[in-house]
């Protein structure tokens, strides 16, 4: 391939990263290559660079393709020397969320303050993105939670020191992949790798996909996991006192919808008694209306053209009952538990308009604390590897599990600091 058609696919891969299309076809089109290309910014910052100079070495300065190349490459470096900045910028953009919704005193409630070192960005981490191996960390792998075969396994994560652990906090981690694919090993590693190391049992769960399980066995299996962790956790070392929940994209809308519904008889057939409450909940970049109430376009187009006929099976027409009960901004109440949301405002798959009215809802009813963590530049699905966003995503998540954490044991409030018009601002900025 020829260096000008080289920097011709980096140029419209950077330019995609910065500035995704918004519809519901074309959205879908460019969020896997602005995905990767965006959160592996200076892997490719580095690539391009050391095309141009090799091209240069070479002696090929002159001639209009030559020429073309280079500025194609000077455009794309511009471009992902942007996105890198952008991504580093990201520490900031927690810690100001992080202060907005809990109150600059937070930190009287972590451990430990963190040092500058320990929000540096970790460069050396970015050489190997996709390798999640940790010595800090052992796995208990496929432990069956229900009868549904794979679909109903779970891991558990779990600092690998000889030393027992005893009433740990624990973390259920739900994995995305539209309702119908996606694996427990395959999401949250980053995360649950930072958090067992620092004594946390992590739970990574397996459940029933569409369109073989249409809804709600997605939810229900959600349930059961719950439920399972608080009956069996004890035995691993947790704490089935203390139990948050978390996951990305569909697992971000179970997250964000059993939490919202504790004890909901409709989710729990056959274990209607059994406890599924959980303390907080941290959903990424989760679909929060199914039924299309908020009258946003993403929203109604994803009810109609995917939802109904792969997940729900059934027609918002013959069953909005089914639609809304799904929807966790409908589900708002105000014992509704702590949340932490968490969206990217490049997200080409679920709008972020869809993360600021759910969190607009939180703050107008709930009674609990509600912290919104907006990142500038994020695709879906930022978080998944290594990269400059996702390690700041994982420690700001760390800062508020520690803050949770510390305040649920020594018995403190955790009331949110949020003014009306903060809420109003989310409702303008979604409409």
């Amino acid at each position: 391939m020829s260096f000008l058609r080289r920097q011709a696919i980096v140029a419209a891969l950077t330019a995609n990263a910065l500035r995704p299309p918004r519809g519901q076809r074309s959205g879908l089109a460019a969020f896997p290559a602005g995905w990767l290309f965006g959160e592996s910014a200076p892997q490719m910052l580095a690539l391009t660079a050391l095309d141009a100079a090799t091209h240069l070495t070479k002696g090929r300065r002159t001639g209009w393709k030559a020429k073309a190349g280079l500025a194609l490459a000077g455009a794309s470096a511009l471009g992902l020397t942007h996105i890198v900045r952008q991504s580093r910028q990201a520490r900031d953009g927690f810690e100001d969320a992080l202060v907005e919704g809990l109150g600059v005193d937070y930190v009287e409630q972590l451990d430990e303050v963190p040092s500058p070192a320990d929000l540096a960005t970790p460069w050396r981490r970015l050489a190997r993105p996709f390798s999640f191996a940790d010595d800090a960390v052992k796995v208990i792998s496929n432990l069956p939670y229900t009868e549904a075969g794979r679909r109903g396994h779970l891991d558990i994560y779990l600092p690998a020191g000889e030393d027992a652990i005893k009433d740990a906090p624990v973390l259920l981690q739900v994995h995305g992949g539209a309702w119908i694919l996606g694996q427990k090993e395959q999401q949250g590693r980053p995360l649950m790798n930072q958090m067992a190391a620092k004594g946390w049992v992590c739970v990574a769960i397996n459940y029933r996909l569409s369109p073989r399980d249409p809804w709600p066995a997605h939810i229900v299996d959600v349930k059961r996991a719950i439920a399972w962790v608080k009956d069996n956790i004890a035995d691993y070392g947790g704490d089935p006192d203390y139990v948050v929940i978390t996951g990305g994209s569909a697992g971000g809308h179970l997250a964000a919808l059993a939490a919202l519904t504790p004890g909901d008889p409709e989710f729990q057939p056959g274990f209607e008694d059994a406890d599924t409450s959980v303390r907080a909940a941290v959903p990424f970049y989760g679909v929060y209306d199914f039924a299309g109430s908020t009258g946003l376009t993403n929203a109604i187009a994803m009810r109609d053209t995917f939802l109904g006929p792969r997940v729900l099976k059934t027609t918002w027409q013959d069953a909005p009952e089914v639609y809304e009960a799904a929807s966790p901004i409908l589900r708002v109440t105000p014992d509704a538990p702590d949340f932490f949301v968490i969206h990217g405002d490049h997200d080409s798959l679920v709008s972020v308009d869809q993360a600021r009215m759910f969190v607009a809802e939180l703050r107008r009813t709930s009674t609990s604390s509600v912290v919104y963590a907006e990142v500038p530049g994020a695709q879906h699905a930022f978080d998944v590897f290594h990269s400059i966003r996702s390690a700041h995503a994982v420690r700001a998540v760390d800062r508020y599990l520690s803050w949770h954490w510390n305040t649920w044991r020594h018995g403190l409030e955790a009331d949110s600091g949020v003014e009306p018009e903060q809420v109003a601002e989310l409702d303008d900025r979604a409409s």
